[in-house]
Parts: structure tokens; C-alpha cells; sequence
């Protein structure tokens, strides 16, 4: 074996690193994140089921229905998340998704899937993007109340769709509802949109993005690291979207920006755009502080008030 392979080509803290002979070694991003198993918690009433949604990619999702009494009574909205963990981390399967998650389907009263999407840079981008947006679509396939998931078709109104995304994940849920617009994409009626400290690209480039997505310049000329010159952006299907940004994050400038260009696009829908004081990036995952708490409540408004 030749003794360079096992050298470092490129160092991409706190993500990932690449060996010259292209293997990849993942760091762990935070500790405190565990893998959690599918199943009922007795204490919410919540019970989570994974699921294949595509036998030939192997992407899959979590769906988290709360089954007090029985089960919900009636069609509830529900809530399509895309995690966050810079395109190469982060899962549906683990304790950061399942709490924020378990929250949202017990106070806004929806249930939840959350898509596994395959990651970078095993799977390069923009597998990613094109995993999430098949997902909306093998959603999207139980209209009728006739697709290859139970759950979905006794509990899930496709006609009230939210879409939940933080981090890389919003910059996934923008590039989902843009392309459905602009694709005509029928069943399902996506109402808003939550993106939330949303990664977008910046003035210089994203070696680390560009790495990932050997298709893209790193700058802010590509679409997706820039919605501002995406031709679809004005077709962003949802009524509505709010902007969730934080005073400390270093994103946070970024999705001022998109607030502002997708205002500015000619858009139809209604965007708000709202800031949580001295604290950091996705702070809500993590804290179970009072900001942490006006951050949760104004995104359960946002999904219960028309």
C-alpha cells in the first residue's frame, strides 16, 4: 500500500475529511446526538415508523403519528421535514430530529415524515436534491388515499402540506418547493414553508460545497447555493414561508438575503422573517431555553393559523 494514501487531501472541519486514496472519514458533530429506534414513546403518545421509499436508491423516511386514543380521528396536516448537517451529517433517525419533531406533531397537531436523504460526498450532490424532491413526489403519490404506505393514507391531508427545513435541510426545502412549482407537480397542497437558519452560499467560495457537488462553482452563480438567480424561485409553490434566523449564527446574514430575494422575485405568497437574539445556529435542537421555546411556539402558529 503506498504509504501517501493514508495522507490527508482535504480537511473539511467539523464534517468530514478526504484521504488521498478518496476514502472518507466522518467526523462526530455532537455527542449529545444519538441514534433512536422507531416505535412508541409511552410518554407522548407518539409512535414512529420507518420506511423504504425507494428499493433502488434505498432512501428512506421516518413518519411519526401520534397514537393517543387510538389514532387521530380525522386527516390531520402534515409536516415533510428535511434535516439539516451540511448535505454530509445529520438523519431522521436520530434524537435531534425525533425531539424537534415529537414537538411539532404534538403541539401543531400533524403528522410528520422525515426523509433520509442519501448523503454527500459518498453520494455527490445534487443526489441529495433530487432524493428529497422524489420523495415529495412518492408523497404526493397517496392523493388518492391509495399509496404504498398505510399511514399516510389513513392519516396524512395532502392537501395541507407544511415543509420543515434547518440548516442545508431549508436550502433543501427551497430547492423542493421551487422545482414542484415549477415541475406542475399535482397531490399534494403545499400551504408553507419553515426555513430555518438556512444555509445558502456566500461572496467566496464554498470549497467544502463545491467538493460535494463536483457540478457546481462554490459561488453564488449556482442556483441552488443562491436562490436569487434561480428563474423558478417566483414559482415556489406554497402559499407561504417564514424565515427563521439567529443573531449569532454566521448564516444568519445569508438568510436575510434569501428573505429578501424571495420577496423581491414576484413570488405571490406571504413571507415573514424572524430572529432569535444572542443565540447560534439551530439552537432550537439543542436548548430547551425561553428563545428556544418563542422559536417553537411561532412555528406551531405558523402551521395552525390560516
Amino acid at each position: 500500500m503506498d504509504a501517501g494514501a493514508s495522507e490527508v487531501a482535504r480537511d473539511f472541519r467539523p464534517f468530514f475529511r478526504v484521504y488521498k486514496d478518496g476514502r472518507v472519514e466522518k467526523y462526530k458533530l455532537f455527542e449529545q446526538i444519538k441514534p433512536l429506534p422507531a416505535g412508541l414513546d409511552p410518554e407522548t403518545g407518539i409512535e414512529t415508523k420507518d420506511i423504504v421509499l425507494s428499493p433502488e436508491t434505498g432512501v428512506s423516511a421516518r413518519i411519526f403519528v401520534r397514537k393517543t386514543d387510538g389514532g387521530p380521528d380525522r386527516k390531520l396536516p402534515l409536516l415533510i421535514h428535511y434535516h439539516g448537517g451540511g448535505f454530509c451529517a445529520g438523519s431522521p433517525f436520530d434524537t435531534a430530529s425525533n425531539g424537534f419533531l415529537s414537538t411539532m406533531v404534538t403541539r401543531a397537531n400533524v403528522v410528520a415524515i422525515s426523509v433520509d436523504y442519501r448523503l454527500a460526498p459518498e453520494n455527490p450532490l445534487p443526489i441529495a436534491y433530487e432524493d428529497s424532491f422524489e420523495a415529495l413526489k412518492w408523497i404526493a403519490g397517496h392523493s388518492e388515499g391509495s399509496g404504498p404506505e398505510p399511514w399516510l393514507n389513513q392519516y396524512a391531508d395532502l392537501e395541507r402540506v407544511f415543509i420543515v427545513g434547518e440548516s442545508a435541510g431549508a436550502n433543501i426545502g427551497q430547492y423542493v418547493a421551487a422545482r414542484a412549482g415549477a415541475a406542475g407537480l399535482v397531490g399534494v397542497g403545499i400551504k408553507g414553508m419553515l426555513i430555518v437558519h438556512p444555509f445558502f452560499g456566500g461572496k467566496e467560495v464554498d470549497e467544502m460545497y463545491k467538493f460535494m457537488c463536483p457540478t457546481s462553482s462554490g459561488l453564488n452563480d449556482d442556483p441552488k447555493l443562491n436562490p436569487a438567480v434561480d428563474p423558478d424561485l417566483p414559482k415556489t409553490v406554497c402559499e407561504k414561508v417564514l424565515v427563521c434566523v439567529a443573531e449569532k449564527d454566521w448564516l444568519r446574514n445569508r438568510g436575510v438575503k434569501y428573505y429578501e430575494a424571495l420577496c423581491g422575485s414576484g413570488w405571490k405568497g406571504k413571507a415573514e422573517l424572524v430572529e432569535a437574539k444572542d443565540e447560534g445556529h439551530c439552537f432550537h435542537l439543542f436548548s430547551k431555553n425561553e428563545r428556544a421555546e418563542e422559536l417553537i411556539k411561532k412555528m406551531v402558529d405558523f402551521i395552525t393559523t390560516d
